[in-house]
């Protein structure tokens, strides 16, 4: 492996690396329809069953308490059994519950449904980031972390298109079980074209020098699979910075998924007719936030900068730019408020490209799973909260303007905590995850 990592590697120079960047653009989309289609069948869903906005709140806590559970479980199973297998594992369960999704009647079961869905569904964030890990160099982890993440905002892209068009037409149940069936191809993709680059018979020589490029790449993807204490991780400094950013600011995307299509309901009288223009352009605009984040960052790393300056300038960028959200709800024009939302969520997708590319800057690769299981945990505990919020909020006082106050300085505050807890962006050593490798 030593040998075939070697600067020196000569040959074809392929670009599968790509590829499989493009798979998991693909499922990060197809997780995101599944998870949004809730948010765009809102209104339709509250009038057949007699929700009440607190009834939504808490399918929504606990599709978000089993998405925490789930995002700490395939953490350390994908860094026991490799992203192939754990990837496959985890889109199996989150399509076969999107499936259930049309076989209920209450939300007790609907509860079920998003519970069991959540859990699959957190899967997909750790796998990703892992096989990035695997697949990139770090000059090139936040610009692929940026592409695939663009997936988050293609997925909503896609539902106000597909879905109302077959809810419409079939009916709301027709809808979930229709995109579960179709999505399910993906599957048979995976399987089929995933495996490490040093075992992969499409990756040349020259590539797989270029995938192991950084100094310690080879030594860690060499080193065998070590099971790490979630607490030992817990102690280390960096694992806090990840997972308090998460916590902080993985509810406002939580917000736009699950409340966004009832806040244009609400106040702008768009339905299942209507919704689409607005959200595909909020949806675009995010598109290109993650991109241009995880391109930014990734620019200025190639130019000589570290990673230390070149995340954290770009993260501090799109904390200021998510500000003007605050007043989103005393914009009287449609347009003008899907401006003001579209650049917020520009903003944190470009924020996210480069908060989760922080674990394989701070750890090595045999960690960096566990570390997004406990982050993704952490976001997930933080929506649950957020999700309680709203809830109270709309029913209580039939106002966005809380719920935007606090979209708006997330990200101020997380910047400052991951700023405070990392000044440097220093890396774990590689001795200090070996020492903490258990067997419990």
């Amino acid at each position: 492996m030593t040998a075939s990592a070697s600067p020196a590697a000569t040959g074809p120079v392929t670009r599968y690396r790509w590829v499989i960047c493009a798979l998991l653009f693909i499922a990060i989309g197809i997780n995101y329809i599944d998870r949004q289609m809730i948010g765009i069948l809102k209104p339709t869903l509250q009038s057949e069953l007699q929700w009440t906005e607190i009834d939504y709140a808490h399918i929504v806590f606990w599709f978000q308490c089993f998405y925490a559970v789930g995002f700490l479980t395939f953490g350390r199973i994908i860094d026991a059994v490799g992203v192939r297998i754990g990837y496959a594992v985890a889109f199996t369960i989150w399509t076969i519950a999107s499936i259930g999704h049309g076989l209920i009647h209450s939300v007790t079961q609907f509860a079920i449904a998003r519970s069991v869905l959540g859990f699959g569904e957190a899967g997909a964030f750790p796998a990703s980031l892992k096989a990035v890990s695997e697949w990139f160099p770090q000059k090139e982890r936040a610009q692929a972390v940026g592409i695939f993440n663009a997936g988050t905002a293609m997925g909503p892209i896609i539902t106000p298109l597909l879905v109302p068009a077959i809810t419409l037409a079939f009916g709301w149940r027709a809808a979930f079980i229709a995109i579960g069936i179709i999505t399910a191809l993906w599957l048979v993709a995976w399987v089929i074209m995933y495996r490490r680059p040093q075992e992969h018979p499409k990756v040349s020589p020259a590539e797989l020098a270029h995938i192991q490029s950084d100094d310690t790449s080879a030594t860690e993807t060499a080193a065998p699979t070590a099971k790490i204490s979630w607490f030992k991780l817990l102690t280390f400094r960096q694992t806090w910075a990840y997972a308090l950013g998460k916590f902080l600011t993985d509810p406002i995307w939580w917000l736009y998924l699950f409340w966004l299509p009832d806040f244009l309901h609400k106040r702008h009288g768009l339905d299942l007719k209507t919704f689409g223009p607005p959200l595909i352009a909020i949806y675009l605009l995010a598109d290109f936030g993650s991109i241009f984040g995880g391109w930014a960052s990734s620019k200025q790393l190639k130019a000589g900068r570290t990673p230390n300056a070149a995340r954290k300038s770009t993260m501090l960028m799109c904390a200021l730019l998510v500000t003007p959200i605050v007043a989103a709800q005393f914009v009287g024009n449609l347009w003008g408020a899907v401006a003001i939302i579209g650049l917020a969520a520009a903003a944190h997708q470009a924020w996210s490209a480069n908060l989760m590319t922080l674990p394989s800057d701070l750890f090595p690769k045999q960690a960096v799973a566990s570390v997004i299981g406990i982050g993704g945990m952490a976001g997930a505990i933080g929506g649950m909260l957020m999700t309680t919020y709203n809830g109270y909020i709309l029913e209580l006082f039939k106002s966005y303007q809380p719920i935007f106050f606090v979209a708006g300085s997330a990200y101020l505050i997380a910047i400052l905590v991951i700023h405070t807890l990392t000044p440097k962006l220093e890396k774990v050593p590689e001795e200090k995850i070996l020492k903490a490798k258990t067997d419990a």
